[in-house]
C-alpha cells in the first residue's frame, strides 16, 4: 500500500513526497520516464493512458494530483483519464490541488469555467462518491522567485509584481501545500475543498517585509503592468506568458484574492501558512 504523488520531481508534488517519505510512508512518484525520477521510487504512467493510470492507482492508500501546464484541450482529457481511472481503481483517498486555479468565488473575473479541465475534475469529484479533498490555493510565494522578480529585490531593493500593492491576496507556498496534502491524504475526516494561504491577505508591503527582514536590506513594494510582466516572462515561458499576462489583468479587477474563511486550512484543519520571511529562510533564500 502506497501513496502516488503525481509531480514529485517538481515543485507542487516534490516537498510532499519528501513530507510523506520522512514520517516514514509508502511514497511512489507518478512519472512518464523512470530514469528522470531522481532515485525517488516511481511507477510509469501517461496522462493520456487510461491505462496506465488504473494500473498505478491500483491499490493505493492514496492519490495526489494536479494538471500539468498544457493547452486546455489536453488538460481536458488528462481530467477525464483521471477521473476514470480514480472511479476504476478506487483508491482510498484522492487529493487534487488546483495549482492556483480559483475554483470557489463564483462570479469571479478569475472563476474557472465549468466546462475547464480544472471545472471539470473539480465537478467530477464531488460526483464521483470518492473520499477526496481540493487544495484551493490562490498565488504562490514561489512566483516572486522568478529571476526578474527576486533579482530586482536583491539589486535595487524593490519587489516589483504585476498586482496592485493594495490587492489582498492569500499567498502560500508550495511547502504549505505539502502540509496540507499531506494531513488530507492521511486523514479522512475532511473533504471538499480546503483553501490555502494567508488570512486575512497580503498586501504588496507585506511581502517586501518579509523580504526585507530575511535579506537584512530595505525593500519596497512596486506594482507592474501585466503587459510589462508579460514581456519579461516570454523567453521563459513563450506564448503561455500572454495567459498568465491575462490572469493578472483579471485579478487588476478584483478588490481581493482571498480564500474563504470557512473553507481554509486554518479553520479546517489547524494549519496555518508561513510567513514570507520563515518560508524564505526554509528554502535557505
Amino acid at each position: 500500500m502506497s501513496f502516488i504523488i503525481h509531480g514529485a520531481t517538481g515543485a507542487q508534488g516534490g516537498p510532499l513526497f519528501d513530507l510523506l517519505q520522512s514520517k516514514g510512508k509508502t511514497v511512489v512518484a507518478a512519472v512518464r520516464d523512470p530514469a528522470k525520477a531522481g532515485g525517488k521510487r516511481s511507477v510509469t504512467v501517461d496522462n493520456s493512458s487510461l491505462g496506465s493510470l488504473v494500473d498505478a492507482y491500483t491499490g493505493s492508500d492514496g492519490i495526489f494530483f494536479h494538471l500539468p501546464q498544457a493547452p486546455e484541450p489536453l488538460r481536458v482529457q488528462y481530467a477525464r483519464n483521471f477521473l476514470k481511472a480514480a472511479i476504476q481503481a478506487k483508491p482510498k483517498r484522492v487529493v487534487v490541488s488546483t495549482s492556483g486555479a480559483v475554483i470557489d468565488q463564483p462570479g469571479s473575473a478569475v472563476q474557472v469555467p465549468d466546462d475547464s479541465a480544472m471545472g471539470m475534475l473539480v465537478r467530477g469529484l464531488a460526483e464521483s462518491h470518492i473520499s477526496h479533498a481540493i487544495v484551493a490555493p490562490r498565488l504562490y510565494l514561489e512566483n516572486l522567485l522568478l529571476p526578474m522578480v527576486v533579482g530586482g529585490v536583491k539589486q535595487d531593493g524593490v519587489l516589483l509584481y504585476p498586482i496592485r500593492a493594495d490587492l489582498k491576496v492569500s499567498w502560500s507556498s508550495h511547502l504549505d501545500i505539502a502540509d496540507v496534502a499531506e494531513k488530507l491524504l492521511t486523514d479522512h475526516g475532511v473533504t471538499g475543498i480546503v483553501g490555502v494561504g494567508h488570512l486575512p491577505g497580503m498586501q504588496g508591503a507585506a511581502l517586501a517585509d518579509g523580504f526585507a527582514t530575511r535579506f537584512n536590506r530595505p525593500v519596497q513594494f512596486e506594482a507592474q503592468s501585466p503587459e510589462d510582466f508579460r514581456k519579461l516572462l516570454e523567453p521563459m515561458f513563450g506564448p503561455a506568458a500572454a495567459n498568465v499576462a491575462a490572469f493578472y489583468q483579471a485579478l487588476a479587477t478584483l478588490d481581493e484574492n482571498v480564500i474563504a474563511e470557512q473553507t481554509s486550512a486554518q479553520r479546517l484543519l489547524g494549519l496555518v501558512p508561513r510567513s514570507v520571511e520563515k518560508w524564505l529562510a526554509d528554502i535557505s533564500a
